[in-house]
């Protein structure tokens, strides 16, 4: 079972990327938790960016899906309370150093898997947040627990899920209400039907094994602990085998479909999303996981990264092929002492218990 879930969630997510491409999605962006959002973002007029508004059916899956998982194994528990205001402020500074580098973690490795060598200091970068925020947590970095909620309150669970219906019935009936791109990425995209069971099965799997390369590598360097990293490793082995079957792969730094090749920006960029992913307790697409099977704290962080694409996009911040404006180099920088100030002030005394 162990290996079967890696190998599933891997090939599901990896391979299934690339058919996302093969069906109407851009290059190397089958799945992307941080762009998918911020095209949801641009759809519900959070930014006017018109090459980018679509509600991206792959991200309603994941919700729903972890939502249904969470409901039929008997565990879907609301719960939040944990300085949800924080977390806000960390979806927000997670997704603009996501969209600053053009990816979520995950799109890191299907760019690399396609042969963008710009993922690779993109994810050096991501690692390096991470292992920041690992130092936080050695220092007693906690937001407070978070409390189960029962009665009324409970039903605050079901928030995420009844977005994703009503966004879901919304953009296949194409609703009045939504932008839709006409040109650009955002108009780029396999039917709907197609990318709702991509993110229902990708989002099913995801639940099951808690996939999140950021909690990959912090169990790794705390407690030697490679499966997470392996569901990652294998994601990229199906999408490299996919992107040559189809003549997507494509290997250099230049000409890669939504990319740029600042090396600095890459790195700094998903360094911050590292650093707040691992304070926030997970990457953006666990976030969308946890937001499903009712963690509340968890929908705030998605709220936070709807507003981070929004800033993002309505100030210049967010890279494209052209590169990083100063505005989003200026952005990093503050974004990274916000998330550090964070980690500094939201630090437990430590005591040391001695036995004997």
């Amino acid at each position: 079972m162990y290996w079967m879930l890696i190998i599933a969630t891997g090939i599901v997510f990896g391979l299934g990327a690339v058919l996302l491409v093969k069906a109407g999605n851009p290059g190397n962006y089958g799945f992307c938790a941080a762009c998918h959002l911020r095209d949801i973002a641009g759809a519900l007029g959070i930014h006017q960016a018109a090459v980018l508004q679509y509600v991206r059916p792959e991200i309603l899956g994941f919700v729903l899906a972890s939502f249904s998982m969470a409901k039929i194994r008997g565990e879907f528990r609301p719960r939040g309370g944990s300085n949800p205001a924080i977390r806000f402020v960390l979806g927000a500074t997670m997704m603009i150093g996501a969209l600053v580098f053009l990816g979520c973690p995950l799109r890191g490795i299907l760019r690399l898997a396609g042969g963008d060598l710009n993922g690779l200091t993109g994810l050096a970068g991501f690692a390096a947040g991470v292992v920041a925020g690992i130092v936080f947590l050695k220092n007693g970095y906690n937001l407070g627990r978070a409390h189960a909620y029962t009665g009324g309150k409970s039903s605050t669970g079901y928030l995420a899920a009844v977005v994703a219906i009503v966004l879901l019935v919304s953009v296949a009936t194409h609703a009045a209400f939504l932008k839709f791109s006409v040109s650009g990425p955002g108009s780029l995209h396999a039917p709907v039907i197609v990318s709702l069971i991509a993110g229902l099965i990708a989002g099913a799997l995801a639940w099951r094994s808690r996939m999140c390369l950021s909690g990959g590598i912090r169990d790794y360097i705390l407690v030697r602990d490679t499966y997470l990293l392996k569901i990652y490793l294998v994601i990229f082995l199906a999408a490299l085998a996919g992107n040559h079957y189809f003549g997507f792969f494509k290997l250099g730094y230049t000409g890669q479909p939504l990319a740029h090749t600042m090396h600095l920006w890459n790195f700094f960029g998903l360094f911050l999303t590292g650093l707040a992913a691992v304070l926030a307790g997970g990457c953006p697409l666990r976030q969308l996981i946890m937001a499903g099977e009712g963690n509340t704290d968890a929908f705030v962080c998605v709220l936070g990264m709807l507003a981070g694409a929004g800033i993002a996009h309505s100030f210049n911040i967010a890279g494209s092929a052209a590169g990083v404006a100063l505005n989003g180099q200026l952005a990093i920088v503050v974004g990274i002492i916000i998330t550090a100030g964070i980690g500094f002030a939201f630090r437990e005394k430590l005591t040391t218990t001695v036995e004997g």
